[in-house]
């Protein structure tokens, strides 16, 4: 690869999730000048996992069979733009939720497609991924650093965090135009419903350990909408100052657990891993529950640095043992299957659930019983836990497809 490629591609990983980071965390807080309800705040987050559910249409059926994937890539960035510096003209919640909507409708594929255009320069993806990935994760620590160091959260102009991504949006939008070509994988080829949702793999859910995985896995986003929608909120009522900056602490905790995968997987096995990571999300809740900016601001601080454990642990420990499973016919249609169920069922379903249980614990105006509201989450999670625990084997076995022998098969380790 180039120098010059490797810096687009850099780039394009960077603005594509510091675009996200910089409004999607402090979306809840910013709901606030609009009288949002805390209903509508769950309704609000939800357009993520609506975006997810219509992503594998987009790309399925446009982006992989008719146009280069850079290209619809620019297209939906200078859509996305715009849309949100349109949404910072809106005083309203009834007329901001159809904008946002539409925004995460487009932004939700141009995850794959950042991915798509990035691995098409590579020789050998193992190495040469990794390095440009992680500039994304450094893109959504500076926008939460950015916010928190100029102080929008305290002062009430949450609003230029969207002028802000917006502005990153455009750019990204005519950067795209400028990445290496990367045309269409199935053009001329047939496209079935199956096909887009990745139905070729639910031959793995005959395997008892996996459907049990599988159903934890869409189960644990239950109490993970509580955590993406309501802890900016919940920090700036407990009086933490720059929040969106401090709970960065969480992604860089992510890139050292992810370092340190390979080690824990070695000595623990994928059922003590997944379990972990479970576990990791009750004790997070329960510190939210009873930290507080005073005494226990510790616990505050615990349960964000918590993010490593809880996602690395879980799902990316789910992705890889995913992958194995499905053996190579079944593994791309396997990893989509897994996050339209997650990202998009699961989440989806939290996000409704998460906001009339916070409204039921509301006190006054501007304020919560935040230690009632995190139990809930932290009880979901541990009964998640209790299930899992009870019901995976994990077992050593050698690599099969989809239905045969699936009651036996494993990852093997």
């Amino acid at each position: 690869m180039t120098f010059t490629n490797r810096f687009k591609l850099s780039a394009m990983m960077f603005l594509e999730f510091f675009i996200w980071g910089g409004w999607f965390v402090t979306l809840g807080t910013y709901l606030k000048s609009l009288n949002a309800t805390d209903f509508q705040n769950g309704v609000a987050y939800a357009t993520q996992s609506w975006g997810a559910i219509i992503a594998p249409f987009i790309i399925g059926l446009i982006a992989d069979k008719y146009f280069s994937a850079q290209k619809v890539l620019g297209v939906l960035h200078l859509i996305g733009g715009a849309l949100l510096w349109y949404a910072t003209t809106i005083t309203n919640f009834d007329g901001f939720y159809p904008v946002i909507l539409a925004y995460m409708i487009v932004y939700m594929p141009t995850l794959a497609l950042v991915n798509s255009v990035a691995f098409k320069q590579m020789k050998d993806p193992s190495k040469e991924f990794p390095p440009i990935r992680v500039l994304g994760t450094f893109g959504w620590i500076i926008a939460g650093v950015t916010i928190g160091w100029l102080g929008w959260e305290k002062s009430n102009q949450l609003v230029l965090t969207f002028k802000m991504a917006g502005t990153a949006s455009l750019l990204l939008g005519l950067l795209s135009f400028t990445l290496p070509d990367t045309p269409p994988a199935k053009k001329g080829q047939k496209t079935t419903f199956g096909d887009i949702i990745g139905l070729d793999s639910i031959g793995l859910l005959k395997n008892k350990s996996y459907l049990t995985f599988f159903l934890a896995s869409v189960a644990i986003c239950v109490p993970l909408a509580f955590y993406y929608n309501f802890t900016n909120r919940f920090l700036n009522e407990v009086g933490m100052e720059k929040a969106a900056g401090i709970q960065t602490g969480g992604q860089i905790s992510e890139l050292l657990f992810m370092i340190l995968m390979p080690l824990f997987f070695v000595r623990l096995g994928v059922k003590k891993m997944l379990a972990f990571g479970m576990l990791a999300w009750v004790i997070r809740y329960v510190f939210f529950a009873y930290g507080n900016a005073d005494t226990n601001y510790y616990m505050l601080i615990a349960g964000i640095v918590l993010h490593g454990i809880c996602y690395d642990f879980f799902f990316v420990t789910g992705q890889i043992y995913t992958d194995n499973l499905a053996g190579e016919r079944f593994k791309s249609a396997a990893q989509g299957f897994i996050t339209l169920a997650t990202y998009g069922v699961g989440m989806l379903i939290g996000s409704y659930i998460s906001g009339p249980i916070v409204d039921h614990w509301k006190i006054g105006e501007n304020a919560h019983n935040w230690q009632s509201i995190w139990l809930v989450p932290a009880g979901i999670a541990a009964v998640v836990l209790l299930v899992f625990l009870l019901l995976f084997k994990d077992k050593k076995h050698v690599e099969t497809q989809p239905g045969v022998d699936a009651e036996d098969a494993e990852i093997v380790l």
